[in-house]
């Protein structure tokens, strides 16, 4: 805040009086956009070096426990060393068919994936708005909603005529039930005071949903979104392992079978790794999609 020059205040004996009046000039407002944008670097690194701490840490207590053999109910006698992993992976990286098992997996989560996310938002958004709609549909989805994914692998192998179909549709029922929940649970949290007035500015109801209730329900629906991501990998890999013929869920369930330890560790680690690229992409847009959300993640830092 600053003070700007004394102005002499006009008078009725004259034009003006010699008593001065200070008048206060407020600050220039900050752009807002601006903030996070400052505190954007420093972030990064920090986050950086807690994630190389963070996973420097794990790799430290996996060699150990692998070297010095410890057996405290958890074995640790037959697990491969980090060392042995990484020399496996230099060599597994490079064959056609372990490239083929990772881009059939993608493959199918992203497939899987959009279907559930297409139809788990758009029927959350109806259901989460309509009370009719919800009273009529959602007591038949909490019926299937308890029931695994892995159950339904017998059922959608006679279902679909293919097994990369059933995959498909195991990796699907993964994901949206999360997605569903978390978008109807969005839509009612909608601040009511912003219907109402919509409402009364008399807007349709395409423009009600696209102007009021998914900008609302967004942070909800973004929670849902990483929420499937991750179940529907939980739901692949094992869909893969008991029908598939290739992937890397099928991968590692053959490794098992041939007792390839290190392989074993290597698919382990690359599902992990592809679930956190797949679950760090999808925080990428819900930030580009959301950036007041970003704002006020910087503000609570």
């Amino acid at each position: 805040m600053r003070i700007a020059e004394p102005v002499m205040a006009p008078s009725a004996k004259g034009p003006a009086s010699e008593a001065p009046t200070l008048v206060i000039v407020p600050p220039a407002p900050v752009s807002t956009a601006q903030r996070p944008a400052r505190r954007l670097p420093w972030r990064m690194l920090r986050t950086a070096l807690s994630a190389t701490v963070s996973l420097g840490a794990l790799l430290l207590a996996w060699h150990l426990a692998v070297k010095y053999r410890l057996d405290f109910y958890i074995r640790f006698n037959n697990i491969p060393a980090p060392a042995a992993v990484w020399e496996d992976a230099q060599t597994l990286f490079g064959n056609a068919r372990f490239q083929k098992h990772i881009y059939l997996s993608l493959q199918r989560i992203f497939l899987g994936f959009v279907i559930a996310s297409v139809v788990g938002v758009g029927l959350g958004l109806l259901l989460g708005r309509f009370r009719a709609a919800r009273e009529l549909v959602f007591p038949a989805l909490e019926v299937l909603r308890p029931i695994p994914a892995i159950a339904w692998v017998p059922m959608s192998i006679m279902l679909w005529p293919s097994n990369e179909v059933s995959i498909v549709f195991i990796t699907f029922l993964g994901a949206f039930f999360p997605i569903l929940l978390n978008t109807m649970q969005g839509v009612q949290a909608v601040d009511k005071v912003l219907v109402r007035a919509a409402q009364s500015l008399g807007v349709t109801q395409r423009a009600m949903f696209l102007e009021v209730i998914l900008p609302g329900a967004l942070p909800h629906v973004f929670t849902g979104l990483a929420l499937g991501m991750g179940v529907a990998w939980v739901s692949l890999i094992a869909a893969e392992m008991i029908s598939g013929q290739f992937g890397i869920g099928y991968f590692t369930w053959e490794a098992y079978s041939l007792v390839r330890y290190s392989e074993i560790a290597l698919g382990m680690i690359v599902i992990g790794v592809l679930g956190l690229l797949c679950s760090g992409l999808i925080r990428l847009v819900g930030r580009s999609v959301m950036p007041w959300m970003a704002y006020g993640a910087a503000n609570h830092d």
